[in-house]
This record gives structure tokens, C-alpha cells and sequence, in this order.
């Protein structure tokens, strides 16, 4: 299961504007292991719509996939200053743990100037 998780990108979000995103906990059938992904789209109206599509997504990898909002909130992607900002919160899902957030943002964009702050819906 570990390969399996290796397989799931850490970080999907759009290249550009203003959206809502969600933090969720990806764990394995016995939740032996997990590991925290990052997904934000402008399509998404609700952060619900967003890990619907994620649950979608992990089908692809197989069975024994199991997943859990920890959170969300904002991003604000400028990809011309390669700037991010992370802020905000989700009514459904409450404040995702923004520092981990971009930890996995770092990750993805290591050129970026990328903040985060608990100001702002």
C-alpha cells in the first residue's frame, strides 16, 4: 500500500486564480500509513465538490483507499509572480492546518514565495 500512496500526487491545484481548496488525509486500509494531499480547483463551488472529485480520483488506484477532510480554506496562485497565499477556512470541513498545507506547496513550487494566514473566508 505504501508504493500506492507514493503514486497519489501531494499537491493538484489550478495554475492560476483564486479558489477554494481542501486538505485531506489519505490513510490505507488499516491506517498503518497515510499521508496529507493538497487540492484546490476554481471549477469547485463547495469544498464538498472538491473531495468528491478526490474520492473519485483514488478509485483509479485501487481498493483500500480511505480518505478524511482535515480542512480547507483559500489559495490565491499567481503563477506570473510566483506567489502563493493560503488563508481562510471551510464552513463544512473547518480551517485545514495551513502550515502543512504549504509544506506541500513548497514542495510542489520550490521558486515560489508562498505565505499563508488565518485572516479571511
Amino acid at each position: 500500500m505504501a508504493e500506492t500512496l507514493d503514486e497519489i500526487p501531494d499537491v493538484e491545484i489550478d495554475q492560476d486564480g483564486v479558489f477554494k481548496y481542501i486538505l485531506v488525509q489519505v490513510h490505507d486500509d488499516n491506517k498503518k500509513q497515510s499521508k496529507p494531499i493538497v487540492r484546490g480547483y476554481a471549477r469547485s463551488i463547495w469544498h464538498a465538490d472538491i473531495y468528491e472529485e478526490i474520492n473519485k480520483e483514488l478509485k483509479k488506484y485501487g481498493p483500500g483507499l480511505d480518505t478524511e477532510c482535515v480542512g480547507g480554506g483559500r489559495i490565491n496562485h499567481n503563477s506570473a509572480k510566483q506567489a502563493i497565499k493560503v488563508y481562510g477556512y471551510s464552513q463544512g470541513f473547518g480551517k485545514a492546518d495551513h502550515q502543512v498545507s504549504v509544506g506541500l506547496l513548497k514542495q510542489k513550487y520550490p521558486n515560489y514565495v508562498i505565505t499563508w494566514s488565518d485572516d479571511g473566508y
